[in-house]
Parts: structure tokens; sequence; C-alpha cells
């Protein structure tokens, strides 16, 4: 292939059958995932992870820590620093719990598949090495869901530190997916004094990579991602250090990305409003 999009040969049968009515769109469950950089003298790095090929969903595909949002985290409030919910519900476009229970999603899985922990005992502070074998038990029952994010933060006595994170885009999964989500991409700066590991066990890999040599490996089709994954790494590209995309963030535009298909002059036309670069040609007889 030309490049390295992900496209699931089963997508133009899908989209047939959701065409005909003979498919019921999923309603899609809201996500979160954040683009950790970190600065070095050839400019900011952006952490992600290759997913094991074994995966039933874009096996090989390098992408960032994220995950679903757990519904335990908008009953309870947790401690805060940042911006207030109503001004994270107005950002995200989501209720006060929602946005709670977005911002959680993001640190919850960043601590979870990167073992990297935006929280601190106090509204200005940030934990330090969160390696140890307590800290690593508090990851496991997180991973399980023995325990809620909101309920781990209570027993360490940690204050989520939202105001390390920015909202940077927000992409829906295409309605002829059986799995659906509604994703929010953050971006967050690895803070001092913590590291990255690969804890996650969805992933075979993780590397620190400049964006501008991931999407010079993807469209060389040596790196495998999924269009949100590449849209964002291009987006990032031009900034010279992590605080300058953090700078950037409030005035990204979190309209949501949600692919649309029709059928025209004996093609499936596939594509992603306002990302030409993904649009697909199909013949209607099988995939390209």
């Amino acid at each position: 292939m030309a490049n390295g999009q992900w496209y699931p040969p089963e997508w133009p049968d899908r989209i047939r059958a959701l065409s005909s009515g003979e498919l019921t769109p999923a309603a899609p469950r809201r996500a979160a995932t954040v683009m950790l950089l970190r600065d070095s003298v050839a400019g900011p790095a952006v952490h992600m992870l290759r997913r094991r090929a074994s995966m039933a969903f874009a096996g090989g595909a390098y992408a960032y820590p994220g995950g679903g949002v757990d519904p335990r985290d908008d009953d309870h409030l947790v401690r805060w620093a940042g911006p207030s919910l109503a001004t994270w519900a107005q950002r995200l476009g989501v209720d006060e719990p929602g946005a709670q229970a977005i911002v959680c999603a993001a640190v919850r899985e960043t601590f979870e598949e990167a073992g990297v922990l935006l929280a601190g005992p106090t509204p200005s502070s940030v934990v330090g090495d969160t390696t140890g074998d307590d800290w690593e038990a508090d990851r496991e029952a997180l991973v399980a869901r023995d325990v809620s994010f909101a309920e781990f933060l209570d027993r360490r006595d940690l204050v989520l530190r939202s105001d390390l994170l920015a909202a940077w885009a927000r992409w829906i999964t295409p309605e002829f997916e059986p799995k659906r989500y509604d994703t929010f991409f953050f971006v967050a700066a690895l803070p001092e004094g913590q590291r990255t590991r690969n804890a996650s066990t969805e992933a075979d890999r993780t590397v620190w990579i400049a964006p501008g040599e991931a999407t010079a490996g993807y469209d060389k089709g040596d790196l495998l991602m999924m269009p949100p994954t590449i849209a964002t790494l291009r987006q990032l590209s031009p900034y010279g250090s992590a605080a300058d995309a953090l700078a950037a963030a409030p005035e990204r535009d979190l309209t949501p990305v949600l692919a649309q298909a029709r059928f025209e002059g004996g093609e499936l036309v596939l594509c992603w409003p306002g990302h030409a670069e993904f649009t697909k040609h199909i013949p209607t007889g099988g995939p390209a």
C-alpha cells in the first residue's frame, strides 16, 4: 500500500448493509486518549504504543494510550485542580459529570498503559516515580476495574491535575464499525520525575518518536496507523516544544470528525470531512 493507513477489508460489505438498512449503527461509547509529549534537543516527541498483531481491532497499528470512560467516574466528585468542571464541560461539549468522567479516563488510561500519572498530593504538585510495587498493585486494580479512578484518587489522597491536560480533537468511530467510540484526544507533557513504560497488555512495543518522523514512517508504509492517529500527528508536527502544543490547544476545533460513505459512479467513496488524504474510492465489487 502507498501508506500505512489501517483499512479493514470488511468495511465495504458493512457499508452496504448500513446503506440498505440491514445494519443498525452501534451507539458510540465515550473514550479518551492522550498524546503524551516530552522535549528533546530535536524538538518534542510523542509517546506511542504498537497494538499487538493479535488484536482484533487495528492489530499492529501505532496509537496513543487511551480507552473507554468508566461510568463510575461521573458520579463521585474527585479532588480537582485546574479549569472547573463547568469550563471543561463547555470545552468538551458535554455535561459536567460527563466532563469529569472523560478527563478521568484520559488520566487513568495514561497511568494504566504508560505508567504516567497526572495527579499529585496538592493542586500544584505531581507524584514522582510510580514504578514501585504498591503503585503497580493499584494500576492492576484499575485495569481490572476492581476500583474506579475516583476511588483510587481518594485512597491515595491525590488531586487530579486537569490543568496538565488540554483537549486537542474529537473523532467518532464510523457508523459501520461494530464497536464505536466517541474519542476525545488530549495533549499533555510528561511530568518531571516520571518515565513511561509499556504497561499495556494490548501493546508489544512503545516508542518516543518525533511527530514528523512518525508521519514519514506512515507515508512510506512502514508504520500502520488509523486516520485519527496520523491526522493528529500531522497537526502536532509544526510545534517546537510540548509547551507550544499545549498553548495552541485551546484554539483547536473540537467538532467531531465522523467518516462518511456514499455510492457514486460504480464506486464506494469513503471520506473523513476535513481530511482529504483518507478518502478512498472502492470498486463496488470489493475493496480496492
